[in-house]
C-alpha cells in the first residue's frame, strides 16, 4: 500500500512538472501586452542595446549627444515596435508554430520575413545620421531560412551590426551580435533592404498597420500597390486594421 502511494505521488509530481513546463512555454504564445516594453526587465535590455549600438560607432562619435540620442531611439523603438507588430499581426504563437498556422491559412501574418519587413518599417520612421537599417538572412533558400533586420553604423559593412529578431519569441525582441553569428549561415540582404527602402523611406508616415507585401487569394505574395491586390483578403484586412488603429489611437502612427 505504501509503495502504491509513493508511486501515485511520483506520477502526480511528474504531471505537475509537465503542466508547469507547458505553462512556461505558453508565456510567449500571446502577443506582448502594451506595458511589456516598460517592464523593469525590458528597460534594462533597452539600455543595454543602446550601449551596444553606441559602442559600434567610431570613437569620435560615441560621446556626441545626437549620436547617443539616436541610439536610444533605435533601442527603445526596437523593443516597443516588436511587441506592437505582434499585436497588429495577430500572432498567437512563436516561431515555427506560427509559420505552420499561416501556411495552413489559419492565420494571416507572422512569418519571419513579415516581421523583418515590419521591423524595417518601424525603424525607418526618422532620418538616421549615425546608423542604418539593413536586412539579413540565415540559411538562405533552405528549409531553416530565417530573416531579420539589423542596425549598423552608417558607413559600416556587414557583419558589424546588431541583429534584431522580433519573430522568434512572438514580439519579445531577441538581439544578437552579428559578428558572433556563424558567417557560413548568415549573410546580408542588401536587395531586400533597397526594396523596403522604396516602400518606407526615412521619416515615412505609414502606420504600423501597413504592410508592404500581401498575399492574394491564390497564395502569391505581391506589393500592396498592385491593383489586383486590392481584391485580396489581406488588403481588406490591412485597411480594416488601419481604420481600427485610427479609432483606437487617433493622431498617432503606432499603437505601442
Amino acid at each position: 500500500m505504501r509503495a502504491r502511494k509513493t508511486e501515485n505521488m511520483g506520477i502526480r509530481i511528474r504531471q505537475l512538472l509537465v503542466c508547469m513546463l507547458a505553462l512556461a512555454g505558453m508565456s510567449s504564445c500571446y502577443p506582448p501586452q502594451v506595458q511589456y516594453p516598460y517592464t523593469r526587465m525590458v528597460k534594462v535590455r533597452r539600455l543595454q542595446l543602446k550601449d551596444n549600438l553606441i559602442a559600434m560607432l567610431p570613437i569620435e562619435e560615441q560621446h556626441q549627444a545626437k549620436a547617443r540620442e539616436e541610439a536610444a531611439w533605435l533601442a527603445d523603438t526596437a523593443y516597443k515596435a516588436a511587441a506592437g507588430i505582434s499585436r497588429v499581426n495577430g500572432s498567437c504563437f512563436p516561431g515555427w508554430i506560427g509559420n505552420a498556422l499561416i501556411n495552413a491559412r489559419m492565420q494571416e501574418r507572422g512569418l519571419c520575413w513579415h516581421y523583418q519587413h515590419d521591423m524595417f518599417r518601424e525603424l525607418r520612421r526618422r532620418p538616421l545620421n549615425y546608423f542604418r537599417i539593413g536586412c539579413c538572412v540565415r540559411d538562405k533558400a533552405k528549409p531553416s531560412e530565417h530573416n531579420c533586420v539589423y542596425v549598423a553604423p552608417r558607413n559600416a559593412a556587414w557583419p558589424k551590426a546588431w541583429v534584431l529578431d522580433a519573430w522568434m519569441w512572438n514580439g519579445r525582441l531577441k538581439v544578437d551580435n552579428a559578428e558572433k553569428l556563424n558567417p557560413k549561415r548568415w549573410e546580408d540582404l542588401p536587395a531586400i533592404a533597397r526594396l523596403q527602402s522604396i516602400y518606407y523611406q526615412e521619416g515615412h508616415y505609414w502606420p504600423i498597420e501597413h504592410w508592404s507585401i500581401l498575399r492574394d487569394s491564390e497564395g502569391n505574395y505581391e506589393g500592396y500597390w498592385l491593383p489586383e491586390m486590392k481584391r485580396s483578403r489581406q488588403y481588406r484586412y490591412m485597411y480594416e486594421n488601419i481604420e481600427q488603429g485610427k479609432k483606437e489611437h487617433p493622431g498617432t502612427l503606432t499603437n505601442y
